[in-house]
């Protein structure tokens, strides 16, 4: 059995400190752009009776506390390895992001719908508009700020991978950008519900509008938070790379003089930016043990060359048929 040493994260660019404090970065500016803006609906939602805008505020405290533990995900997660935990701290990032769906699932989307119905059955009158509307606006500069951060670097990271951003979002590991980018996107839309909840209201003079903006934008976060609990419950689980990935290890491994078929092919995402590769892999009959050892520290150096983050190569030698090498694996 061959095994490669963990690189050390400066080697990589998926776990050097560029990308990192370009994710904290967007984590701090997300979230002190929400508890600013969560204050101030707060405000304007008492100010203005209105259910929809004390809902957003209840939204961007959700989004606030999201982002507290997205940077703790992001801290706690790129502790190194140690005898306790050999393959490093990388899968916490999943549970803390895991635990901030869940909190925005309960905090955010309940609430909102809980106050939305609440509304609509016992309506209140609404006072002051103008606060709300100003408030509002002001939001919804304050999130598109951070949204343009949050979209930068997945346009930026899906160039690299020549694929579209969606694909990106839904593939990628690292859970903090993907949570910022979905948070931010459904805040845009949060407010323009609102506002429109708001106008409605104002218009008719029925708060049954404001009540419905609500539960709209409570089944808005029901539908960010389960996209991302989702996400992170399978990646906590030990979810494989992507199938183009899975499938270039793959013909690098058999692109080795000595290998004559790559049987079995397993892969797993220990972290943002760790990556473990196992493989069974038929040698040459006629190899000899030095030459598979010189052909296992090759095939390391390949795998790590052209993906750095790429942390662990386990090669078992086994017995295979020539050219039947496990294709089309991983996550499509």
């Amino acid at each position: 059995m061959a095994a490669a040493e963990p690189l050390n994260p400066s080697d990589s660019p998926e776990g050097s400190e560029a990308p990192k404090n370009e994710s904290v970065g967007t984590v701090i500016i997300a979230g002190l752009a929400n508890l600013v803006i969560a204050v101030a609906k707060l405000l304007a939602g008492l100010v203005s009776g209105s259910a929809a805008v004390v809902s957003e505020s209840v939204h961007s405290l959700a989004d606030t506390v999201t982002e507290v533990f997205l940077f703790v995900a992001l801290r706690r997660g790129s502790r190194p390895a140690d005898e306790e935990h050999p393959f490093g701290y990388g899968k916490e990032s999943f549970v803390w992001a895991f635990i901030a769906a869940v909190f925005t699932f309960v905090g955010g989307a309940g609430f909102s719908i809980y106050h939305g119905i609440e509304t609509i059955i016992d309506p209140r009158h609404t006072g002051d508009y103008l606060w709300s509307y100003v408030v509002l606006a002001v939001s919804f500069v304050a999130e598109g700020t951070s949204f343009l951060r949050a979209r930068r670097q997945v346009e930026g990271a899906s160039r690299k991978w020549g694929i579209s951003p969606f694909r990106f979002l839904r593939l990628t590991p690292d859970t903090t950008v993907k949570a910022v980018y979905l948070e931010d996107s459904a805040a845009l839309v949060g407010l323009i519900l609102a506002a429109g909840g708001l106008a409605l209201t104002q218009l008719t003079g029925h708060e049954m509008w404001d009540g419905i903006a609500s539960i709209a934008i409570g089944v808005l976060l029901l539908a960010v938070a389960t996209t991302l609990a989702t996400s992170n419950a399978s990646l906590l689980v030990g979810r494989a790379v992507p199938r183009r990935v899975h499938n270039q290890i793959a013909a690098d491994l058999a692109s080795i003089p000595i290998v004559t078929a790559v049987p079995t092919l397993l892969t797993m995402q220990l972290g943002p930016g760790d990556i473990l590769v196992a493989a069974k892999v038929d040698f040459d009959d006629n190899a000899r043990g030095g030459e598979i050892e010189r052909a296992s520290d090759e095939a390391e150096r390949r795998l790590r060359a052209r993906y750095p983050g790429i942390r662990y190569v386990f090669l078992d030698p086994t017995h295979g048929a020539a050219g039947r090498n496990h294709v089309d694996g991983g996550v499509e």
